[in-house]
């Protein structure tokens, strides 16, 4: 089958240095080799476990709707530790997924070990606060001396790693979507406003996940290789 990889590390440190990221790039690989599949997009997100919101799952959503793919994750808790978003994603959308840490687990299996991976979260946030609690009833001083200076710096860190991201993304989506219009332009379709109706007759997704408009197929095409 063809497979969507989605890779997440929690912090912009994690992303910069490959830390944790080499691992599950290294599972889904394995997983695809052993199993004979294609790997047609990758996808890497640098954000919280908490956070629902998630632009590259998002655009690897679109990829696997695109390719009529499946997501591959390393581990179950790498996509999310909140039972609530993986059971949403689960019945949304007509995507599957599959975690390498348990490739055979039906959708039972995932709910209950999205449950457990959500209630570790939990524990490890109230002994997070409990020892901080103790520190401080101890006289130690919390907080970073440099203060918003050192948040300075890893909010611009974390915003290149956005930015390069994302333009990586885009260029990765513009070459997978190349072959189709440059078909559909010999078939007669030689508008930006053709193609866009045509490609949103096939249901196929814009890069943000609506419709297709003229001005998004101009920008992809000044992307193609």
């Amino acid at each position: 089958m063809q497979i969507v990889t989605y890779l997440r590390v929690s912090t912009a440190k994690q992303g910069m240095t490959g830390l944790g990221m080499e691992a599950q790039r290294s599972a889904v690989e394995a997983f695809a080799s052993s199993g004979g599949h294609r790997i047609v997009a990758e996808y890497v997100e640098v954000e919280s476990g908490k956070k629902a919101d998630r632009p590259q799952l998002g655009a690897a959503l679109a990829a696997c709707r695109l390719h009529r793919a499946t997501l591959v994750i390393a581990k179950l808790d790498r996509l999310a530790r909140n039972v609530a978003f993986i059971a949403n994603l689960m019945d949304a959308g007509g995507v599957d997924f599959v975690a390498c840490d348990m490739p055979y687990a039906n959708r039972l299996t995932l709910h209950l070990m999205a449950a457990m991976a959500e209630h570790e979260r939990e524990m490890i946030s109230q002994r997070t606060k409990a020892a901080l609690a103790a520190a401080k009833a101890r006289g130690v001083k919390l907080g970073n001396p440099s203060g918003a200076s050192h948040l300075s710096r890893i909010c611009r860190v974390a915003a290149a790693c956005s930015i390069s991201s994302r333009r990586h993304v885009a260029q990765m989506r513009a070459n997978q979507l190349a072959p189709l219009i440059r078909k559909l332009r010999s078939e007669g379709a030689v508008t930006n406003g053709a193609l866009a109706a045509e490609l949103n007759r096939r249901r196929i997704p814009a890069p943000r996940g609506g419709i297709w408009y003229a001005e998004q197929i101009r920008r992809a095409m000044l992307l193609f290789d």
